[in-house]
């Protein structure tokens, strides 16, 4: 059981409740953020052991969140697991930092699995 928080990022509120209740279930503290600008504040703020990010957003998407959080020393080190239905998005955010992809939509393990491997690796950078 860890007491590492997780900051969700996906402007569909089904998708980051869900994905809440498992990674509350799992052991984690789940901090939320209904879109890209509200979720670089929450990042700066609380620092959160990873972020599971959805690319495809209005007003700002994804990848250009993953931007700014890479560019910024507060939360340049902040791992971060990229969701999306299209695959063409894959190599973009790996491309651009983020640790983990997964395809929406996602096995909730696997969500799980990919957020606690993101923050041990993380623990040894």
């Amino acid at each position: 059981m860890t007491t590492d928080a997780v900051l969700l990022i996906d402007d569909d509120h089904d998708v980051a409740f869900g994905a809440s209740l498992r990674l509350r279930a799992a052991g984690y503290e789940t901090l939320t953020a209904n879109d890209g600008h509200e979720g670089i504040d929450v990042a700066r703020k609380r620092h959160p052991a990873a972020i599971v990010l959805d690319v495809r957003m209005p007003r700002m998407n994804g990848l250009v969140v993953l931007a700014n959080l890479q560019h910024d020393q507060r939360t340049k080190d902040i791992p971060i697991v990229m969701l999306s239905a299209s695959l063409v998005d894959k190599q973009a955010a790996l491309d651009a930092g983020a640790r983990y992809f997964l395809t929406k939509p996602y096995q909730p393990s696997n969500l799980v699995m990919a957020v606690g491997k993101v923050i041990a690796e993380n623990v040894h950078v």
